[in-house]
């Protein structure tokens, strides 16, 4: 039996309504913040069933990915399925984050498609419908079929600042390659540096990965923006020391296979460029990022 889009629709703009209010009623009362859901909506209702994960728990409902939510500044995640007639169960997951650089964070680690214009960043396939807004990040599927959902949240949220810092579409950035990576860990696994944390990268500072144009022109862009100059120093010496040894200081170099990888540090922005077809490629995706990062200001 296919879902109504369009009730799915309904149900989850109508919970994340309800969701908001009691946000905001919580956050006057103590400052805390906590998901309030209703138990209906235009015919769907809630099982009677909730589960709520804190940091200490989350690993009994995402073992094996509780890590990379915490790597984010993970708080609190509720998850409640609602029941309708004739209808797929639905299944809500609300991901509370410290920030919204964390929510950020999570949606873009597992991106894989373009932005369907739900909240303030989202993709669907495969079922699933995932998103981000304000500190939340969202995820909804109805069980056994795929499922489309719209969604709103009072408030929005920044992304991190240094996503400003990457040149668009014009140098031919992949828009659904954009990832926030608060860990050395979660960064080898989308690109490996190195075994230790030489960008010295924090849920504070963070960095953008993301990739320009395909095939055989495909290049990776690392950016890092850093609390002091020094400490941007700092992890440019150690990234040519682990990445580069034998650069002998010019800040670039060839790999095995002939690609281009240059490294430049701007004041407290460290850009990285690997893998570039030649090294004229790799020059020019680095001017456009010195121009994003003098735009960004």
């Amino acid at each position: 039996m296919r879902l109504n889009m369009d009730l799915v629709m309904v149900l989850v703009l109508a919970l994340w309504l309800c969701a908001a209010v009691g946000i905001e009623s919580a956050d006057a009362a103590n400052r805390q913040e906590s998901v309030v859901l209703p138990a209906a909506v235009e015919g769907w209702t809630w099982d009677g069933k909730e589960a709520r994960y804190d940091a200490r728990t989350v690993f009994d409902y995402i073992d094996g990915a509780g890590e990379l939510f915490l790597a984010y500044g993970f708080e609190q995640l509720v998850v409640r399925r609602f029941e309708k007639a004739d209808q797929p169960p639905l299944t809500i997951e609300c991901y509370r984050m410290a920030s919204a650089e964390g929510a950020f964070g999570v949606f873009s680690f597992e991106r894989q498609g373009e932005n369907i214009g739900i909240g303030q960043g989202s993709e669907q396939g495969g079922g699933l419908l995932r998103f981000w807004k304000g500190r939340y990040f969202v995820s909804v599927f109805a069980d056994g079929e795929g499922a489309v959902a719209e969604a709103a949240i009072r408030e929005d949220g920044q992304p991190p600042r240094a996503t400003g810092l990457i040149p668009g579409k014009d140098a031919g950035l992949v828009e659904a390659s954009v990832r926030y990576l608060t860990s050395h860990i979660l960064l080898n696994q989308r690109l490996f540096i190195a075994r230790d944390n030489v960008l010295g990268l924090t849920r504070e500072t963070g960095a953008v990965l993301a990739q320009y144009g395909h095939g055989a022109a495909a290049t990776h862009l690392l950016v890092v923006r850093y609390p002091t100059v020094r400490t941007a120093e700092a992890a440019y010496g150690r990234f040519m020391a682990a990445y580069l040894p034998a650069a002998a200081g010019n800040g670039r170099g060839q790999t095995a296979d002939g690609r281009w990888t240059i490294a430049r540090q701007r004041q407290a922005v460290l850009a990285v460029v690997i893998g570039a077809p030649s090294e004229a490629v790799g020059e020019a995706l680095l001017a456009a990022t010195e121009a994003a990062r003098r735009s960004a200001r």
